[in-house]
């Protein structure tokens, strides 16, 4: 089995051991997936993240533990075992790759990177649907081609359409697509100087690289990154989608959702000869969308890219990982009102800020605005991951899986602000609960004194 991502870093996982159970066949891919030891802790209800499809069916072959079961039996079979077995994958179509498991279960089974190899190899013998091409290539083509924005309005707005892209491409009628912005962020400029001196009297850099969803559909929460960034003494070098003429700089993180890795892998090669200068120089690389961001710093260091790539990984930043860090060297210091902001602030965590652990650092950035009263919602995934709540066949999931404890949350306070940094996230909680979200620059600008 020739494997599409990298997975030496499990080579020695489980040698010896002769109860890992390591399949026959699939090298280091079967290690990773041999890593579970079917302890159970991802079969349960209650707190945290793991597992999604779990939580909603109470069916153990939908938990990382039963997928595992499934994938060792088809990798201990005949090699066309893994990509025809209907079981296996009925299971996988239900992973919504949240990485709760990642971080939650005891040996860190990386479900959501299995199912990226799992629907490559499906890509050797099967072609991709037109509806997964549509959502693969949308960040790309959006950006090639503003005017197919138009389209997705008119198919919000028509009923007919809406019910035609479900009949023939299997797209939910009853769900409304994310509508990009009339006027995408694209600054002509790529550097901007700081609006203030630095605190510690240093001349001091970032790169604030901006992905597809920021860019094209939330455009202000781009706008506000960039603001506050140069209040606190910064210059901000900015990458964007359309920073190169020719090509659209994207993490390729949508077309690796649906296996094609090595289209990821051009696309991160040429993002990566972007970045890397500035990599060098020692900057950090802040973005906004953490399942983009979080591409820089996990899924590059498994598409063969070498140092560049471990490198960049380093240097890798949430916005408000790179705030949390600031505050710590005594570089963040914004001039907040007290009391400017007076309705509560739920917050709403992107599983994969949750799973590197992200949200310490948005509670640490919060309570640096004086008065600010603010919670966070308790919740496993949201649904939408990724496309899996535009999708027909899933939609109902999807919708199920966000009235687990995210929906009643926030009904239970309907005058509250909700502030939600995934763009994904953000889309779901309109969807189902009617209620619009702050991304967490847009709220810290809107704490700024007058």
């Amino acid at each position: 089995m020739r494997t599409e991502l990298d997975w030496s870093e499990y080579q020695d996982r489980g040698m010896g051991d002769a109860y890992a159970d390591i399949p026959r066949q699939g090298g280091d891919f079967a290690k990773a997936v041999a890593v579970c030891i079917r302890s159970g802790v991802c079969e349960q209800h209650g707190r945290g993240v793991m597992c999604p499809s779990f939580r909603i069916t109470d069916n153990p072959l939908l938990s990382p533990g039963g997928r595992v079961q499934l994938l060792k039996r088809a990798l201990n079979s005949d090699e066309a075992a893994l990509t025809s077995d209907q079981e296996l994958a009925e299971a996988m179509d239900l992973c919504v790759a949240c990485k709760g498991c990642k971080r939650e279960c005891e040996n860190n089974v990386d479900m959501a990177q299995i199912k990226i190899e799992y629907l490559a190899q499906k890509l050797k013998t099967e072609s991709l649907s037109w509806r997964s091409r549509l959502f693969a290539y949308s960040p790309l083509w959006l950006n090639q081609y503003p005017v197919l924005g138009s389209l997705i309005r008119w198919r919000n707005k028509s009923a007919l359409l809406a019910k035609a892209g479900e009949k023939f491409l299997g797209i939910a009628a009853k769900v409304p697509l994310p509508e990009t912005a009339r006027k995408p962020f694209s600054p002509r400029e790529s550097s901007f100087p700081p609006l203030v001196a630095h605190p510690s009297g240093e001349a001091r850099a970032v790169v604030l690289w901006l992905d597809s969803f920021s860019t094209l559909f939330a455009p202000q929460q781009a706008e506000d990154a960039l603001y506050l960034l140069r209040m606190t003494g910064l210059t901000v070098h900015v990458i964007h989608p359309n920073s190169q003429p020719g090509t659209v700089l994207d993490s390729g993180r949508s077309l690796l959702t649906f296996g094609l890795a090595t289209e990821t892998r051009e696309l991160a090669k040429q993002l990566l000869a972007v970045l890397s200068p500035y990599v060098a120089q020692g900057l950090s690389v802040v973005g906004l969308e953490p399942s983009s961001l979080l591409m820089l710093r996990d899924e590059y260091k498994t598409l063969g890219l070498g140092q560049p790539a471990v490198a960049l990984a380093k240097q890798a930043m949430l916005f408000e990982e790179f705030i949390a860090a600031e505050l710590t060297r005594g570089g963040f210091c914004l001039p907040f009102q007290t009391g400017k902001i007076t309705q509560p602030v739920l917050i709403h965590g992107h599983c994969h800020q949750k799973a590197i652990g992200a949200m310490k650092s948005v509670r640490r950035v919060l309570k640096t605005v004086p008065g600010l009263e603010f919670s966070f919602i308790e919740s496993s995934c949201c649904g939408m991951a990724g496309t899996f709540g535009l999708e027909a066949e899933h939609v109902d999931y999807s919708h199920q899986m966000a009235q687990q404890s995210l929906v009643p949350a926030l009904q239970a306070a309907p005058d509250a602000l909700v502030v939600c940094n995934g763009f994904g996230c953000a889309h779901q909680i309109k969807v189902t609960a009617g209620r619009q979200t702050l991304h967490l620059a847009t709220l810290l600008r809107q704490a700024l004194a007058e």
